[in-house]
């Protein structure tokens, strides 16, 4: 059974370079571990998810307010909230191979997987150090993030003063974190540059359970949007929560190489406002103006992985079948995720006639749609593999047919292989209903 998920993963990761979507980090020069670099397909893709992420739990909302913060912060921000000293896993180095692993993660804490005995282990701080500023001595040292978390909470008095909300409200944000991962590993899920998509939702103390609840559900209806299966999602109540949480859980997802975790939601309580208030001397509370009460608001947190995200999109849309008698492979991406929604095909590229025809529907479509895309590379055949490889739902092929007789086109569908005839001028009416 391993065997089988380690082959399949190999098969997506060449799917995965072979059509664009994502490349080793500095590939050229050998890579740098832990770094990914995303092709055109791959940005399409994670744009998508990213866009849709945002309608969902900013713009169709009306308590939400977004937040770009800058990756470099004062390192008074990551003192504060404990990070400097405590953001660290245990860390543990084979005598023999010399790699390094995360001592919770061995099988055998006294033995590696080549043989060689493991030493005692140690802390290993996760933050990635540099310096703002020409002298590098300790007044200038700071942090490339190693979430987002903090970039809000600290411009949360900002918000307040700039646009007076009422609790509950929440602060959304989209960017990217840096951690000094020990072992990177399994393809993007591990990497030392990542992005993420979180919010601090922030509450009064006895509205925390429902407003929990509240986002469980909606976080699970968002995997379901993504096209994620249900048998592959998981949740799991996590019984020894971190310090600063008084419940976690976390929603796994069974990738070809085991159940890992994908997104997160926690109850953070008034920690990160009360250590930001306590270290700056600035007064983060919140005036109820109907009761007069004031008290730092408590903060429920979901937090999504874009890259995780990306991964087990693919992973769930990765599909071999036989069809027409052939084994195919396609990625069965849900509409709304899918890189390229539509391809315009002419029937033969040397026919002008045909090409010119196809170029009308092409530029028509894709100022409505955007995603689509129009190929005229070999035979029909192998562009309809190619479609399918890279996850194009529909195809749309002008013939002679078309110009002779019908005005029609004929459309393919991916997942199915049906074709079917449809009016030229119902096309933007047709896929309007699809997608």
């Amino acid at each position: 059974m391993k065997k089988e998920s380690n082959q399949r993963m190999e098969e997506i990761i060449s799917l995965c370079k072979r059509r664009g979507f994502i490349f080793q980090g500095s590939e050229i020069y050998g890579g740098l571990a832990g770094t990914w670099d995303y092709g055109h397909l791959g940005l399409a893709l994670k744009n998508n998810i990213k866009n849709l992420w945002w309608k969902k739990f900013v713009t169709d909302r009306e308590d939400m307010y977004g937040v770009d913060a800058a990756i470099l912060m004062n390192q008074k921000v990551w003192q504060a909230t404990g990070h400097v000293g405590g953001f660290s896993d245990p860390l543990a180095e084979c005598k023999k191979c010399k790699k390094r692993f995360r001592t919770d993660q061995l099988v055998n804490p006294k033995k590696c997987e080549c043989g060689g005995e493991m030493s005692e282990s140690r802390q290993f701080n996760m933050m990635l150090k540099t310096h703002v500023g020409v002298l590098e001595d300790d007044s200038s040292i700071s942090y490339l993030r190693p979430e987002t978390a903090q970039g809000m909470f600290i411009n949360y008095k900002n918000i307040i003063d700039s646009y007076h909300p009422k609790l509950s409200f929440g602060m959304a944000q989209i960017g990217k974190a840096f951690r000094n991962e020990i072992s990177p590993r399994d393809f993007t899920f591990r990497s030392r540059e990542f992005e993420q998509m979180e919010i601090e939702y922030l509450i009064k103390p006895d509205s925390w359970k429902e407003t929990f609840e509240h986002f469980r559900k909606e976080m699970l209806d968002w995997t379901k949007l993504i096209g994620l299966k249900n048998e592959h999602v998981y949740e799991h109540e996590i019984e020894e929560p971190a310090f600063y949480s008084k419940r976690t859980i976390d929603f796994e997802f069974e990738f070809p190489f085991g159940r890992n975790e994908l997104y997160g939601l926690a109850y953070r309580t008034d920690y990160d406002l009360k250590k930001h208030s306590e270290a700056s001397g600035i007064d983060l509370s919140y005036l109820d103006e109907e009761t007069k009460e004031k008290f730092i608001p408590h903060c429920i947190e979901p937090s999504f992985g874009v890259d995780r995200s990306v991964l087990a999109v693919i992973c769930d849309a990765y599909t071999e079948d036989d069809l027409g008698g052939e084994k195919r492979i396609y990625m069965k991406f849900a509409p709304v995720v899918a890189p390229v929604k539509i391809a315009v095909f002419p029937l033969l590229k040397n026919k002008p006639i045909l090409v010119e025809k196809a170029r009308e529907i092409y530029s028509n479509l894709k100022k409505e749609f955007g995603a689509v895309m129009f190929d005229d590379n070999g035979n029909i055949g192998k562009r309809y593999r190619r479609q399918d490889e890279i996850g194009t739902p529909y195809c749309v092929t002008v013939d002679f047919e078309t110009i002779e007789k019908d005005n029609m086109v004929t459309v393919r569908d991916r997942d199915t292989g049906s074709q079917e005839r449809v009016k030229i001028e119902d096309l933007s009416k047709y896929f309007n209903k699809k997608f």
